[in-house]
């Protein structure tokens, strides 16, 4: 269900604000041009456009931030010889493999020309590198296998109109993998058994309605969800008899906070984050033979997110939890012993990567704030770390602005953890407070997708970007977002306009109250479903936000949830409780209610729309509705199509002329410096099909 509004990478209101008459649902799910039936009106401007105050070409260059990265995802393969990671081959991101101790022979094995590899894999074989992608962001993603000694690369699901997931890899059956494929039944993904060499099937189990499957070392599934009518789950586990039978319940309020994470060798312990019975998912052992289940780690405050387990004999040794701050709960000494040699040699929020089989070598990650993030290679024998690389090369020498963790209160008392940014000028001490005379500044409301997903402190580009423009940046994690424990993600069930969007008014009062932001220049900028709280921002508190910019945001709810994905059928259920429910006329009405689409009319400021013209999730016509409906009634607003993009910009060159057109339209909207397009729509497949008028420079820079 996390998967439904997350925006790549890179994604609220009162319900009781009335007005306008609640229209039609439009049909959905047929894609067509803003301009079809429309022709292209002239709008009646609102208000004079502002001229960007100044235009700066020193300032941090966006092409430092939203390039690709020089070094991405590094992993030992599984013998620990070799390291592989992403990198570019002519601007194009592709996977690289050199020995260890000798980056300097690093080779591209992979040869994508389009769209980069963005995810791939060690085979257990050493020499085989798996890797998915997908044809401009339509989500269909294919398995390929690249042959390490011989070059070759092998697609090993060739089948149009499927997709394909990795559900396993393991040393035990290593020219192996275990693949989900919805060739039969596109609502459901069968597991079948996949040789890397060769590409041949067997199918493992086939898929009847299940949600997801968990499954042990020896590919052998151990547990089933099973998708039941009030939105929760019921474990199912193997009968013996090719069936299945109950395992135990997951209630809906415990289904995002509720997930098998792994088995012990041998798959007779499923290790679990769990919240039932409790608020902050804890780590639980679950006996499959006794049922019995033991509590491993509690937190206490945030919810378990992640486990590390032994390379071989899979005991868990540690697990990750993050509330304001990533933290490390060891139950293992000897590898709390190396995590502390690894944080007393690289300050930051510390992460363990990859292993090698033999648990000798490790690559690890250090994150800061106002830094790039750094990769090491620790050798555990001799207790030693290793400067690897950075992910980004050109911001090594930059001065970037610190992030801060800051503790909001909603109106109803939930902690809201957020993250504030500030432009190091104004900030000098970088305590995220602006010094004396420096403030209250413009500020950008950065909200994540979603909305099952969360932020987290981290060096953000957008941060960094933003704030190098004059801006404060501050990002909410309002009510919905993960990570917090099962009440605060519950209490946006059916609050999508309403309380969720009231978390975000609480944030800009707060930072408003305490003079970091002016109260008339605040933006409200997201992705996702923070693309729907953009233009919910603006439609139902317009004289809150001074300007908006909505990436693949769904103006209706009612179209969006009538043309999710088929492979989402398991999760109807669970949406409907969650949202609301689009297969009932009294669910359209309030679903209608609570979308931007039919508030249009409310529109009084400056938006600009961003939208990949393959997105499988928010699919175009989100886009090109509410465009339409903004030119039927004179409301300006200017709209940025990528025809070769899918659920966000993965194309390093659409981005950045994105963020080019974006910090052009906040530099009118909120007064802060901009860095000129020059040559930032180089190769890139931007179209503008509305309103390139109302931002400066945008129609000499397109050329036509």
């Amino acid at each position: 269900m996390r998967r439904l509004l997350v925006a790549a990478g890179i994604l609220l209101f009162a319900a009781s604000c009335g007005g306008g008459a609640t229209p039609t649902a439009p049909a959905g799910g047929k894609k067509q041009s803003v301009f079809a039936t429309l022709g292209t009106p002239t709008p009646k401007v609102l208000a004079a456009p502002k001229e960007p105050p100044r235009a700066d070409p020193t300032l941090l260059a966006r092409s430092a931030l939203f390039a690709n990265p020089d070094h991405a995802m590094p992993t030992l393969s599984p013998d620990g010889k070799r390291i592989a990671y992403l990198s570019s081959v002519d601007g194009v991101l592709n996977v690289w493999v050199a020995p260890v101790g000798d980056l300097a022979k690093a080779k591209p094995v992979t040869q994508d020309k389009k769209r980069g590899i963005r995810t791939y894999r060690w085979a257990f074989t050493n020499d085989h590198v798996l890797y998915m992608q997908d044809k401009d962001g339509d989500e269909n993603w294919h398995l390929h296998a690249v042959d390490l000694k011989s070059g070759a690369d092998k697609d090993l699901t060739p089948i149009e109109g499927a997709q394909a997931r990795i559900e396993e890899l393991s040393h035990r059956i290593p020219g192996e993998v275990l693949v989900g494929i919805n060739d039969r039944d596109k609502r459901y993904h069968d597991l079948h058994r996949v040789e890397i060499a060769t590409g041949k099937r067997k199918l493992v189990q086939q898929n009847d309605g299940f949600a997801s499957f968990a499954v042990d070392h020896d590919f052998k599934v151990r547990i089933g969800m099973k998708p039941e009518k009030d939105g929760g789950l019921t474990m199912m586990e193997p009968d013996g008899k090719a069936g299945f039978r109950e395992l135990g319940k997951v209630p809906h309020e415990d289904t995002l906070t509720t997930q098998v994470l792994g088995f012990d060798k041998s798959g007779g312990k499923a290790y679990l984050t769990d919240s039932r019975g409790r608020d902050v998912a804890a780590l639980v052992e679950l006996d499959l033979a006794s049922k019995k289940t033991k509590v491993l780690l509690d937190d206490g405050q945030a919810d378990v997110s992640d486990i590390v387990q032994h390379p071989t004999d899979k005991r868990v040794q540690a697990a990750v939890a993050t509330y304001d701050r990533l933290r490390w709960h060891a139950i293992d000494p000897a590898l709390r012993a190396d995590l502390d040699v690894i944080q007393t040699s690289a300050p930051g929020d510390v992460r363990v990567l990859s292993r090698a089989l033999d648990d000798s070598k490790w690559i690890v990650s250090t994150t800061v704030s106002d830094g790039p993030l750094k990769f090491w290679l620790y050798d555990r024998s001799k207790k030693k770390l290793d400067f690897l690389f950075t992910n980004v090369k050109a911001l090594e020498d930059k001065k970037l602005a610190k992030m801060n963790p800051v503790i909001l209160k909603s109106r109803d008392g939930l902690d809201l953890v957020s993250y504030l940014t500030l432009p190091r000028e104004a900030d000098a001490d970088g305590d995220g407070k602006p010094d004396a005379g420096k403030g209250p500044l413009p500020m950008v409301l950065l909200v994540h997708g979603g909305p099952w997903g969360r932020d987290s402190y981290s060096l953000n580009a957008s941060h960094q970007w933003l704030s190098s423009r004059g801006y404060a940046v501050l990002s909410v994690n309002y009510r919905g977002s993960t990570g917090f424990g099962k009440k605060f993600v519950n209490a946006a069930d059916k609050q999508w306009a309403a309380k969720m969007h009231d978390d975000l008014l609480d944030a800009v009062t707060w930072a408003v109250t305490e003079k970091i932001a002016q109260k008339d220049k605040v933006a409200i900028y997201g992705g996702s479903y923070g693309g729907y709280a953009t233009l919910v921002g603006l439609t139902f508190t317009p004289d809150v936000f001074a300007c908006g910019v909505d990436i693949v945001g769904p103006s209706n709810l009612v179209t969006l949830l009538q043309a999710i994905p088929p492979y989402w059928e398991a999760e109807v259920e669970s949406f409907t409780k969650r949202i609301g429910d689009h297969r009932t006329e009294e669910g359209r009405k309030y679903l209608l209610s609570v979308s931007p689409l039919t508030h249009v009319d409310r529109i009084t400021k400056p938006l600009l729309i961003g939208q990949g013209a393959n997105d499988p999730r928010v699919k175009q016509v989100e886009s090109d509705q509410i465009v339409k409906a903004m030119q039927a009634k004179s409301i300006p607003v200017t709209y940025v199509v990528y025809p070769d993009e899918g659920h966000g910009f993965a194309r390093p060159q659409n981005r950045t002329s994105f963020n080019a057109v974006a910090e052009i339209f906040l530099a009118q909207c909120l007064g802060g410096a901009y860095e000129p397009i020059g040559g930032d729509f180089k190769g890139a497949s931007i179209t503008v099909p509305a309103g390139r008028e109302n931002v400066t420079t945008l129609g000499d820079s397109l050329g036509k």
